[in-house]
């Protein structure tokens, strides 16, 4: 029951988080996730979720840098 509200979660959360994805990927997750859990050991459930935490931190680092990052001015146009 508990992984059933596990993966409920998670694809609600995958579906308000990415539009584009829509609603039947988070349905998907939603049916994956119990399954997952269910067959993955407890050290790999938790290197997978300090993967997606390294990850993640790397991901925003980058777009932070992305964000911060001066834009150079326009070319002068030639004619």
């Amino acid at each position: 029951m508990i992984r059933k509200l596990i993966g409920a979660a998670v694809g609600a959360r995958v579906a308000k988080q990415h539009p584009a994805v829509g609603g039947a990927t988070g349905v998907v997750l939603a049916t994956a996730v119990p399954f997952i859990i269910a067959r993955v050991s407890l050290p790999a459930m938790v290197a997978l979720g300090v993967g997606g935490y390294v990850a993640k931190r790397f991901m925003d680092k980058n777009a932070a840098e992305q964000a911060t990052k001066p834009t150079p001015p326009p070319a002068p146009v030639q004619q």
